[in-house]
């Protein structure tokens, strides 16, 4: 059986949460330990890369650990073994296990922590609560003869052309007359050199997002069959693949926000929850923000709001907040462990669809620093 390659690993995992969806400056993505040059067989899911995690790595016999907080977040001046931090990357380096961190990245992508977390939580109805990423959408006009429009057109659609919404393989075609004369050095699909030459031809035209344009061109250059197509490619005003931090849904049944705080509770699995506004407040319309979502509050209130998810909420915020009329429920940042089961099963998923044998193992250990008493 074919052993699975760290990078293979890792470009499936990017096809779902791409480094371009990370929505904070220098977010420190990416591998940040060891080589993917290697065979991979089992990969640990982590939310941090803590000592305790990196034994059980040892333990389960993992070569590379996915984590969704970055284990190095700021540059290090120097890289010492004798203190803590030093020490666990040495642990990893002696046992060759890759770290690979997936942060604001995982937070935006579709199926990622803000879709578990909004999952967890029942929403209904679904949004981006801010718009973070977007992409161009340009136009391809190509002219084509006939009888090979169909298979120009399938070629297009298999690279990515022509899909819209929830629709894909769409196109329009027009149909007209193509003129040309092949001069002499030419090896022309129609026609003779020196003569004018009138072929029955369609103009296929499709859209695509402007980061596959060479995908695209590429398809379109390989299936035609002249020498030289003729074609345009021009950028639109429209944009793409919309993708953003946070969701706002609602709930199935309103609640109060004493009943809807104690669900959360249960839902995300914490032993209590932070809670700013009136108890008494029906709840129904509800924006949640994994991890630090001070800087979306605003946000959530604008996005009609009734409660804002979230976690490390500063006393100032919470004030705020209540001034404005936002009820809160902060039940700590450590709910993006969500990521632990959502991420595993995605990606084995994934893997099983490209017959990569790899074993995706949920991290155990719980690396919530705090204690409740």
């Amino acid at each position: 059986m074919k052993k699975a390659n760290g990078h293979e690993i890792i470009q499936i995992f990017e096809s779902w949460s791409p480094k371009k969806l990370a929505c904070m400056p220098n977010d420190p993505i990416g591998l940040a330990i060891g080589t993917l040059n290697k065979s991979v067989s089992k990969v640990l899911v982590t939310l941090d890369v803590t000592d305790a995690v990196v034994e059980e790595a040892i333990q389960k016999g993992c070569e590379l650990i996915i984590a969704h907080h970055p284990p190095i977040f700021f540059k290090l001046a120097h890289l010492r073994t004798d203190n803590p931090q030093g020490k666990l990357f040495e642990k990893l380096i002696k046992h060759d296990i890759a770290v690979y961190a997936a942060h604001t990245n995982l937070d935006v992508a579709p199926g990622g922590v803000n879709d578990l977390l909004a999952d967890a939580l029942q929403l209904v109805n679904r949004k981006l609560l801010e718009h973070t990423y977007s992409e161009q959408l340009m136009k391809l006009a190509v002219f084509v003869p006939k009888t090979h429009s169909e298979g120009l057109r399938e070629a297009l659609g298999k690279a990515g052309a022509g899909q819209i919404g929830n629709y894909d393989s769409c196109s329009f075609t027009t149909d007209g007359e193509g003129r040309f004369r092949a001069l002499a050095g030419a090896t022309p699909f129609l026609g003779n050199i020196n003569e004018l030459e009138v072929a029955e031809e369609e103009k296929i035209e499709v859209v695509f997002p402007a980061s596959i344009k060479n995908k695209i061109l590429k398809a379109m250059l390989n299936s035609h069959p002249y020498e030289e197509p003729a074609y345009d490619v021009w950028t639109l005003d429209t944009q793409t693949n919309e993708q953003g931090l946070g969701r706002i849904g609602e709930l199935e049944k309103p609640m109060s926000l004493k009943e809807f705080a104690q669900f959360v509770k249960v839902q995300l699995d914490v032993p209590c929850v932070r809670v700013v506004g009136d108890l008494h407040t029906t709840i129904q319309k509800v924006a949640v923000v994994g991890g630090d979502g001070n800087k979306y509050i605003r946000t959530a209130k604008f996005a009609g709001a009734d409660v804002f998810v979230t976690g490390d909420i500063g006393f100032h915020m919470a004030q705020d907040a209540e001034i404005n009329g936002l009820n809160i429920i902060d039940p700590g940042h450590h709910v993006e462990k969500v990521m632990i089961k959502g991420v595993a099963q995605k990606m084995k998923a994934l893997c099983e669809n490209k017959k990569l044998p790899v074993i995706f193992i949920e991290s155990t250990i719980n690396t919530e620093p705090f204690k409740f008493i």
